[in-house]
């Protein structure tokens, strides 16, 4: 996972948030839907997408806050613990043939 991406996310001021661009190939990316999303191999539609995210409206860049921070609530440090110690119990195995 992409925690700086996380990080960034969590540190923002709500009231004023700014806008996460990450490249679609980064662990976090399927999680930081609120993101705008980049082909870091493209430069062009990167620069756009940057300047996209530079002149986003307010309200445009709180929803987008507001989906990430619910992702971060969703997948938070308790449901990485859990799945973890499910999978270390054998639920991996579980999980697959169901």
């Amino acid at each position: 996972m992409n925690l700086v991406a996380k990080e960034y996310v969590a540190a923002q001021n709500p009231d004023d948030p700014g806008v996460l661009v990450l490249s679609q190939f980064a662990g976090a990316a399927g999680e930081m839907t609120g993101a705008v999303m980049v082909n870091p191999h493209n430069i062009v539609g990167t620069a756009d997408a940057i300047g996209r995210a530079l002149a986003m409206p307010l309200a445009e860049r709180k929803q987008r806050y507001e989906t990430n921070m619910a992702a971060l609530r969703k997948f938070d440090l308790g449901a990485w613990r859990d799945r973890f110690l499910t999978d270390l119990r054998g639920g991996a195995q579980a999980r697959s043939k169901s």
